[in-house]
């Protein structure tokens, strides 16, 4: 299973913001999209880092509340890892665990084209655990 055929089904619509915005902005952002995490694009268009909750209880509980009126480039991660639409589940469930991630941008060719969650990732590997499972039952089943 590809990353692309999740974004597929997913769809490709990511939510993004600037590096300027305030911490406080994209708290609320996430809270209105139901999202734990929006990619930072800066004025051309590139990913400039991605913000989650995570980032943004950490700057509170470093900073206390003011850390709300701060930009967002103040506590996002700068150095984001990326999936290709190639890639396969098996390989990305194994990075983020390693790397302790829980959203990836997927780029093509350096363009944004979506983003994974873990739990995107471990809804398709559920579900296609499942299939082989129902395939297995059927197999003993008429055997």
């Amino acid at each position: 299973m590809f990353v692309s055929q999740i974004l597929k089904r997913k769809g490709d619509l990511v939510f993004t913001t600037t590096p300027a915005a305030t911490i406080a902005a994209v708290a609320a952002e996430l809270h209105a999209r139901g999202v734990g995490a929006l990619v930072a694009l800066d004025a051309g268009g590139q990913v400039a880092g991605i913000v989650s909750e995570r980032d943004i209880v950490r700057a509170v509980a470093e900073r206390g509340v003011g850390a709300l009126t701060e930009p967002v480039a103040n506590c996002m991660t700068h150095d984001v890892l990326f999936a290709e639409p190639s890639e396969t589940i098996d390989s990305l469930l194994g990075r983020m665990t390693d790397r302790r991630v829980r959203h990836l941008p997927v780029c093509h060719n350096d363009r944004l084209v979506g983003l994974v969650s873990i739990g995107d990732l471990v809804k398709w590997k559920i579900s296609e655990v499942e299939a082989e499972a129902e395939g297995l039952k059927t197999y003993i089943a008429t055997g």
